[in-house]
């Protein structure tokens, strides 16, 4: 019998790319309350035309939580709705749009330590080796300073990695850049 806990430790593959401390410099912070929101449900918004421009309730496979949306500006929002595309894609396995949103320089680390390019890692989903179902950011805070961008949260995943099925909560950072005005996930 295989062991499931080393399967599902290798498995819970690193939504939080690049989950590396430092940062390219200080960035101002952006704190987010303790107000929920839910894909799909537009209680506690604000900032109406903002929520135009960035509708979250696109993703219904993402969940934001501990985040007040009304308190973000335009730029911290922008980076917040990339974030959640980002992971509205990897649960319908866009490969199309993950590679519009993710660096070609990229590099994905699991748990175990274990790194994959950009595109052994999109393998892995177009094959099913790796299927999310749902993913949650909870508590995000998020940094904006000129192009440069990160964004800290608590990933809930629910999903199948190698196997191994489970939700598995894991906190890290995601660091992005403005490339011809939109957000891409870069390499820390």
């Amino acid at each position: 019998m295989k062991p499931v806990l080393p399967a599902a430790a290798l498995a819970a593959v690193l939504l939080l790319t690049s989950c590396v401390t430092a940062v390219r410099e200080e960035i101002p912070e952006t704190r987010t309350e303790d107000t929920e929101f839910q894909a799909g449900k537009a209680e506690s918004i604000g900032a109406e035309e903002a929520m135009e421009q960035y509708d979250f309730t696109e993703f219904p496979n993402v969940t934001v939580t501990g985040a007040d949306l009304s308190g973000l500006g335009e730029a911290e929002l922008s980076l917040l709705y990339a974030q959640a595309r980002y992971c509205q894609a990897m649960t319908d396995a866009d490969l199309d749009t993950l590679r519009e949103l993710v660096s070609e320089d990229m590099v994905f680390t699991h748990m175990s330590g274990r790194r994959q390019t950009r595109e052994e890692y999109f393998r892995d989903i177009a094959d099913g080796n790796l299927r999310y179902f749902t993913i949650g950011i909870a508590d995000p805070v998020i940094r904006v300073n000129g192009e440069e961008g990160s964004i800290t949260f608590t990933s809930v995943l629910n999903a199948d990695a190698y196997g191994a099925r489970g939700t598995y909560r894991m906190k890290g950072t995601h660091y992005y850049e403005l490339r011809d005005g939109s957000w891409i996930s870069v390499p820390k």
